[in-house]
């Protein structure tokens, strides 16, 4: 089946459960009917096959089984799977809050803001108009009071103006918008600054709430009652687990308690523990940052109050940063009031989803299922076995990190969430808290505690067959794939603010091991450097041969073969014989001459005479 249809049908069977639901009259949420479809089609119970594509039959199966578990009024399991839903969807970590905080306020006010930059304000009467929006977006921004209210805004504007005259508005319309973004931003800082350091003075502040002292009320106020309901849900998962032993020491109480889904019961109040130990954790991290602001405002206050002392004109560059890191604390104050509220809200809406407790076990049940049987805490656990140790010998093959072998042992990401997997695995769905001193077991990087020695040893003799059980039993109980973090088996039901930590590397121990290094003579290899020269002659040398090839010109010469870098060819036409004829043949010769001297050789006289002789035929005898 293609995605898009495959999606397409899901949507429409968590429609049509969410249908059924709103027909009998309860309301659920396509969040948690989409949690409810994956945990029935993940419980080998029900018979469905994950490599096969649903049939009709299947669908109407699978809409009945939804819709009667969403129905389940009575189930800590669906209490359960909603209160993860509900947690997952509204609680965000703190960074991801007051980033998201800032950008709703920056989204409120962009409108307000876009007025101001795109006002083409020309006559008096406009301008005195912009001015007002100005004073109007600065306490809308800072939260200081209401733009309504006439003796805020008259405070205001005599802030603004002492920083920023209305004669100055025709400067301010010349600016681009970026930049008339920015100077709003500075003003509204520099206006809160004076404004919070006029209140301090006893000489203005209409409007402003003491915001230190309601966070250092409310801070308290807040984590005492975090405190009490854990308290409450501590004891309660402490009656469970007590009754839970003893039926497993005892099989035949097991028919007995079937009815009562005790740990289905255990599963629910143990989530809920750990979503207050959540927001009880960013309680303290906001008490911590309120105590370290109050003490960085009264600094800041005592350094503007010994700067301006009585003078009547105090320079810009030294008063204007103070008022500036004013406002950003206060704004920090807000921040953080913000959160502890969102915080608090959580918490009440929490303890709605404990419903099942009281319906199931009134105080008489409990009190009955208690006769002879002695309630332990986690922390009376841990003590019992805080002696015992995993011999090493015996688990050559196997890692075990110890607090005094190991660094950053307390930092380790326990699997499932401290619990021991062996007690869980052997007893079906029993929660004991693991003892980290007995000693962490490493296999294929994860970590696992044990609440006994025993339960250690057991464990590690065969690892995978225990992680295979819990795997089992999470198909059957879909709430424990959130409650002891399966996430890597069950990707496909990681909550949304827990998605983007899926890829981070685990925090990996530091053992301590003894090691020896030694130092060589010469770390690095030999390297010779040929152009060095430490006769300053053959520098010399060098400099002038250098400077005389600066006034040497260079020729390049081209032939037929580099021509291009291309072979070249021409085409020619091949020389022809020709012949003519006649219709004789004739030739001319001139004769040649033929000119003799006689008489050389001498005579009868002394004297010789030569007779020249011309012997050269005519032409015309030729």
């Amino acid at each position: 089946m293609p995605p898009t249809q495959a999606e397409s049908v899901i949507k429409n069977i968590i429609r049509e459960i969410g249908q059924e639901c709103a027909a009998h009259g309860e309301i659920a949420s396509e969040t948690v009917v989409a949690f409810m479809v994956k945990a029935v089609v993940l419980d080998p119970s029900n018979g469905f096959n994950m490599d096969r594509t649903l049939i009709k039959n299947d669908v109407q199966k699978l809409v009945k089984l939804c819709v009667a578990r969403l129905l389940d009024s009575k189930n800590p399991s669906l209490d359960t799977i909603k209160m993860q839903v509900y947690f997952d969807m509204n609680y965000t970590t703190r960074e991801d809050f007051l980033e998201e905080h800032h950008r709703v306020l920056e989204s409120r006010l962009s409108a307000f803001s876009r007025e101001i930059t795109d006002s083409r304000a020309c006559t008096r009467e406009e301008l005195e108009n912009l001015y007002r929006k100005i004073v109007s977006y600065v306490l809308l921004r800072s939260g200081l009071g209401s733009p309504t209210d006439i003796t805020i805004v008259r405070e205001a504007t005599a802030a603004l103006q002492s920083v920023f005259p209305q004669a100055e508005m025709g400067t301010f319309l010349t600016l681009n918008k970026k930049d008339k973004e920015r100077q709003l931003k500075e003003l509204t800082m520099i206006v809160t600054g004076i404004r919070l350091f006029n209140r301090d003075c006893g000489k203005g502040g209409e409007g402003i709430d003491d915001l230190p002292s309601i966070l250092h009320e409310a801070i308290p106020t807040t984590t005492q009652h975090i405190d009490a309901q854990l308290q409450i849900a501590q004891d309660q998962a402490f009656s469970y687990t007590a009754i839970l032993e003893k039926v497993t020491k005892n099989p035949l109480l097991t028919k007995d308690l079937e009815p009562y889904m005790l740990k289905e019961a255990l599963y629910n109040i143990r989530q809920y523990e750990i979503f207050l130990q959540t927001v009880l954790s960013d309680i303290i991290t906001c008490a911590q940052e309120v105590e370290m602001m109050i003490k960085q405002l009264a600094a800041q206050l005592e350094q503007l109050k010994l700067i301006v002392k009585s003078k009547t004109a105090v320079p810009t560059s030294q008063v204007f940063p103070i008022f500036i890191a004013l406002a950003s604390l206060w704004m920090s104050f807000q921040d953080e009031t913000v959160l502890i509220s969102v915080l608090s809200n959580l918490t009440t809406n929490l303890e709605l989803f404990l419903g099942t407790h009281e319906l199931l076990f009134p105080e008489k049940v409990i009190q009955d299922l208690l006769d002879d049987v002695i309630v332990k805490s986690d922390m009376v656990r841990i003590k019992e076995h805080m002696e015992e140790r995993v011999h090493l010998p015996d688990f050559r093959k196997m890692e075990w990190l110890f607090p005094e072998t190991t660094a950053n042992f307390d930092k380790l990401l326990i699997q499932y969430r401290g619990f021991c997997g062996y007690t869980f695995a052997s007893t079906d769905g029993l929660l004991l808290p693991g003892n980290p001193a007995i000693g962490i077991l490493k296999h294929k990087e994860k970590y696992y505690t044990f609440n006994t020695r025993d339960a250690a040893c057991s464990f590690a003799e065969n690892p995978e067959h225990y992680i295979n059980l819990i795997k089992e039993k999470a198909k059957k109980n879909a709430e424990l794939i959130q409650l002891l973090e399966l996430h890597q088996q069950f990707e496909t039901l990681i909550p949304y603010a827990q998605m983007r930590d899926v890829d981070k590397h685990y925090i990996k121990p530091i053992m301590k091991c003894e090691n020896s290094t030694q130092t060589d003579t010469h770390l690095l290899p030999p390297t010779t450097v040929r152009s060095y020269e430490w006769n300053e002659w053959e520098l010399r040398r060098k400099a002038i041969k250098l400077a005389n090839l600066r006034q040497k010109i260079t020729h390049s010469v081209q032939t037929d073969l580099s021509h291009m870098r291309r072979d070249n060819s021409s085409q020619v036409y091949p020389l022809k014989d020709v012949s003519t004829q006649s219709k004789r043949e004739g030739s001319s010769r001139v004769p040649r001459p033929q000119i003799f001297i006689a008489g050389l050789r001498g005579g009868q006289s002394q004297t010789t005479h030569g007779v020249k002789v011309n012997l050269t035929r005519a032409v015309d005898e030729t």
